[in-house]
């Protein structure tokens, strides 16, 4: 796995790559400083997941997630914070974030998050999820749009609230990865929601688990 380090703390930076570049499965490929570094770095060197901080000089990482966003930038972000509020956390998740940890995470369970967004998973503790759920969502007006579903979308939708990944999708429903990824596609497109961890929580929501 390729990964990109984006923090303003050099010191930070700095224990992240001693620690992940002794993970026989990952690779650090670069680091940066802010936001918009970040964007520009992610861009050129197409990193399979990024550890980015929310707050940074110039473009903080929320900013940074909708640019990458914009750019439809494939990278899985996950954020990798000292705020543990949620009303820091959440807009970040809202953005597109993977999931997130807190600095003084273990140094192998921060591995284990890496591994984790890579294969698809979205990473929420209760509270937070319970706090996006609390609010009115993206695509807040879709609960009628539950009906356009197709029934095998439903049970796509089901497995991604459980946190599924596309290839553990497949095993499940006895599906073509490529087949799940259109099903997703075509879930998104129908409840009008950006991405997987906005259809985490619609399906929660709505009661389309399993």
């Amino acid at each position: 796995m390729r990964v990109l380090l984006v923090d303003d703390h050099q010191v930070v930076r700095r224990g992240l790559r001693t620690f992940l570049e002794v993970q026989d499965d990952i690779e650090v490929v670069g680091e940066a400083s802010d936001g918009e570094e970040g964007v520009d770095q992610t861009e050129r060197l197409r990193p399979d997941v990024v550890l980015m901080d929310v707050k940074m000089p110039g473009m903080d990482g929320v900013a940074a997630l909708r640019r990458l966003r914009e750019l439809a930038n494939p990278a899985r972000v996950l954020i990798v914070t000292s705020f543990t509020e949620q009303r820091t956390v959440v807009p970040a998740l809202r953005a597109g974030a993977a999931g997130y940890v807190y600095k003084d995470v273990d140094p192998e369970a921060l591995a284990g998050a890496i591994r984790s967004v890579h294969a698809g998973h979205v990473l929420l503790q209760p509270e937070v999820a319970g706090a996006l759920l609390s609010e009115d969502e993206p695509g807040g007006g879709t609960s009628g749009r539950a009906g356009a579903l197709t029934e095998r979308e439903r049970e796509v939708l089901s497995l991604i609230a459980d946190g599924r990944s596309n290839r553990e999708i497949a095993r499940a429903l006895v599906l073509s990865e490529k087949t799940v990824k259109t099903h997703v596609s075509n879930i998104l497109m129908k409840l009008d929601l950006a991405d997987r961890t906005q259809a985490a929580l619609w399906a929660v929501r709505h009661g389309v688990t399993g």
